[in-house]
């Protein structure tokens, strides 16, 4: 039986759940990790033997701006994880995988993080995933709780949020859709000159399904690929994919520079070679996967 706890934020819709919500073996359940009392009495309630925790608040730009906001990002990022690790604990599951980010180890233009690397924030978003796995370790050092935490690259596939390119829990969100969508400009921060690396959901979903069989108590496993591409390139590809042209002036169009952040990492290149020796590569190129992905749901956008 999958359980899935989900809020069910702005950014979540019932609607991509359709094809298995009358699975026997699958049940919804809305609730918040951050409610301390319902998150214990569902550990009571359901049998759940490992965790993995997906839940946060992912935005860059809205973790400089929500910063006051009853602590937003660190409310739910920081305590919700907390609450939630005590409760698996203290119910004792089997495993608790926490998903992380691979901008926790901050950017760099040459060298590649492992998974002993420094953990350098150097955004809200990114210092909260930081702290959160902090909490999550201390459970193992303190109780050999069979903790696992993954940093992944960006992840793209069906069902995305159309609001921005939302490559996953971890991207920084400099190519924002929505604008394309609705207004025929796409936003880049800066030269858009930054890069990221891209993986597709069925790759990270095979990784995780790696780490869930394989992955050893209190280690760290880093979820990346070779493929690599600018912000500004991503744009125009998709621009090009939406707008079915390969004119460069008509893409160009669509391109809107505002200024940059002031901080904006341009790489977080990372080496995957432990979890590569627990047997998981990616194997979706990226021209198949973004194919794959919800270019004609955009479109019902715009024309």
């Amino acid at each position: 039986m999958i359980i899935n706890l989900d809020k069910l934020d702005y950014c979540a819709s019932l609607k991509n759940l359709e094809t298995i919500s009358n699975k026997q073996n699958y049940k919804f359940i809305q609730g918040d990790i951050c409610d301390s009392h319902f998150v214990k009495l569902l550990f009571e309630t359901e049998k759940i033997d490992i965790v993995l925790h997906f839940a946060a608040q992912t935005h860059v730009d809205l973790s400089f701006v929500r910063a006051f906001e009853f602590t937003y990002f660190t409310y739910v990022n920081v305590y919700g994880t907390h609450v939630l690790v005590s409760a698996a604990h203290e119910a004792r599951v089997e495993k608790f995988i926490y998903v992380s980010t691979d901008e926790v180890y901050g950017g760099s233009l040459d060298k590649e993080f492992d998974e002993s690397s420094p953990k350098q924030p150097t955004n809200p978003y990114a210092s909260s995933k930081a702290a959160a796995e902090c909490f999550v370790q201390s459970y193992w050092e303190q109780y050999k709780f069979p903790v696992v935490i993954t940093r992944s690259s960006n992840v793209y596939g069906p069902h995305q949020y159309p609001e921005k390119v939302h490559f996953t829990s971890n991207s920084p969100y400099f190519f924002t859709l929505y604008d394309s969508l609705f207004h025929l400009f796409s936003c880049i921060h800066g030269s858009g000159l930054q890069t990221r690396n891209f993986l597709y959901a069925t790759d990270v979903v095979e990784a995780f399904l790696t780490v869930l069989k394989k992955g050893k108590p209190g280690e760290i496993y880093n979820i990346g690929t070779n493929f690599e591409m600018s912000v500004l390139q991503l744009a125009k590809e998709l621009i090009q994919l939406i707008k079915e042209t390969n004119s460069e002036s008509e893409m160009e169009n669509w391109v809107d520079y505002v200024d940059d952040r002031p901080t904006n990492d341009m790489r977080y290149p990372m080496k995957s070679e432990k979890i590569h020796g627990l047997g998981w590569r990616p194997k979706v190129p990226w021209k198949e996967g973004i194919k794959k992905t919800s270019i004609t749901g955009c479109r019902k956008y715009l024309y």
